[in-house]
């Protein structure tokens, strides 16, 4: 409610004083302050410098100038690290993960029976999105190459990993640098096996015995499984449901040191896609692991795609 208040014509207003100020000069702000009358605005007086007041606080760099600046700084380190690897260029950066992760289904053709009633991990080529991105994944684990591992954090490239345990017994310490890099470990079984050849039981052990090697070895369950070969059957995945497995990636183009393999029919690379290689090296490839990212890393750039997190899309 508004308050309302009504003036009384009766009251009597109060007599404003009047001063006399004659020729004398006046000697003070007190008596010229009295002389202009006690209700006009005074200006408040600055205290002399040293003498208190509040003290002057400098305006803070705009947050647009920081950021400039840092993005240079993160750009001149990725340039001398193009440069460093052997790259024509300097790999793109990807946009921000999704806010909303994309509905991942299997592919068509890819399903197997009961696939959505038994709500089986879905089996999957590429992520649904507009943006020019792609995945990285290395399977199996036989090369341990320290220079990959530093190519691939002086670019920051993003990759997802499906380890099968009797390639990387012998060194679990190199897959845990890896992993302390931001990279995520997954499941490729124990013996990368032909897993349609064996019965519901053996593939289940192939999945769940390296699902705990994993947790042993390097803390966590994963969620991601890799079929060997891109094989599977209707019991692979209701094995690989049964250990914790919730999608079952493959892939849509597959590098090598020296050319590419494509699935599509197009011969080309598409928005989304995932891209294989492997933890190979000079023993199996004509080329070192660095030569095989530096031949991925030059094509997907000069193709206008940016390297992406598979994990920030599931």
């Amino acid at each position: 409610m508004r308050a309302v208040v009504q003036d009384d014509k009766n009251r009597t207003r109060r007599a404003r004083p009047v001063l006399v100020c004659g020729a004398v000069a006046l000697a003070g702000s007190a008596l010229l302050s009295a002389c202009t009358g006690s209700d006009a605005p005074r200006a408040e007086p600055r205290p002399a410098p040293g003498q208190g007041g509040p003290a002057h606080t400098p305006s803070p760099r705009p947050r647009q100038g920081a950021e400039s600046a840092r993005r240079a700084a993160v750009h001149a380190r990725l340039v001398a690290a193009a440069r460093r690897w052997g790259l024509d260029e300097v790999p793109l950066t990807p946009p921000p993960p999704p806010a909303h992760k994309p509905l991942i289904t299997a592919r068509a053709g890819f399903e197997v029976s009961h696939q959505e009633d038994w709500d089986l991990p879905p089996v999957f080529t590429s992520i649904p999105t507009r943006q020019k991105i792609v995945f990285l994944t290395i399977d199996d684990g036989s090369e341990k190459d320290p220079d990959f591992l530093r190519m691939t954090e002086d670019l920051k490239i993003p990759y997802t990993a499906f380890l099968s345990n009797y390639l990387i017994k012998d060194d679990y310490g190199y897959f845990r640098r890896m992993q302390s890099y931001g990279h995520t470990l997954n499941n490729h079984t124990l013996h990368h096996p032909y897993l349609p050849g064996l019965s519901y039981e053996q593939q289940r052990t192939e999945i769940c015995a390296m699902q705990d090697i994993m947790e042993k070895q390097f803390g966590r369950r994963p969620t991601l499984f890799r079929p060997p070969y891109g094989n599977y059957d209707q019991d692979t995945l209701r094995a690989a449901k049964s250990c914790g497995i919730r999608y079952a990636p493959i892939w849509n183009e597959e590098v090598y040191v020296d050319h590419w393999e494509y699935r599509e029919e197009d011969q080309r690379i598409h928005r989304g896609d995932i891209v294989l290689t492997h933890f190979r090296g000079r023993s199996d490839w004509n080329g070192t692991m660095v030569d095989d990212m530096r031949r991925f890393l030059n094509k997907v750039t000069r193709e206008g795609y940016a390297v992406a997190r598979l994990e920030d899309y599931l």
